[in-house]
C-alpha cells in the first residue's frame, strides 16, 4: 500500500492540539494555575505543553477531563475509515 504524504510534522500536530486546548481554556476563563489545581497536572507541565505541544498522554487526559472535553479525546481515532475490505475482515477476527 502506498504511503500517504503528510505535510505536517508530529511537532506541528502536537502544537495544534496545544493551541486548541489553550483556546478552550481561555474561552472558559481558566488560568494555567487554576487548570493545574483542577487537574493535578503541574503548572510547569501545562506551561511546557502550551509552549511546545509536549505532554504525556496521562496528563493530557487529566486536562481534558478538567476542561470537560474528555469525549473529544476518547473519540480521537473513532472516525478512521477503512482503506479496503480486508481491513474490515481483519478487524473482526
Amino acid at each position: 500500500m502506498p504511503r500517504k504524504i503528510v505535510w505536517e510534522t508530529p511537532e506541528d500536530i502536537n502544537k495544534t492540539i496545544a493551541n486548541n486546548l489553550i483556546n478552550i481554556r481561555k474561552r472558559k476563563k481558566i488560568s494555567q494555575k487554576r487548570l493545574s489545581d483542577m487537574s493535578g497536572v503541574s503548572y510547569g507541565s501545562i506551561k511546557r505543553f502550551e509552549t511546545t505541544g509536549e505532554i504525556s498522554l496521562s496528563s493530557l487526559t487529566k486536562l481534558a477531563v478538567s476542561l470537560d472535553i474528555s469525549d473529544d479525546l476518547k473519540n480521537l481515532f473513532t472516525g478512521t475509515s477503512y482503506n479496503n475490505i480486508q481491513e474490515v475482515i481483519d478487524e473482526n477476527r
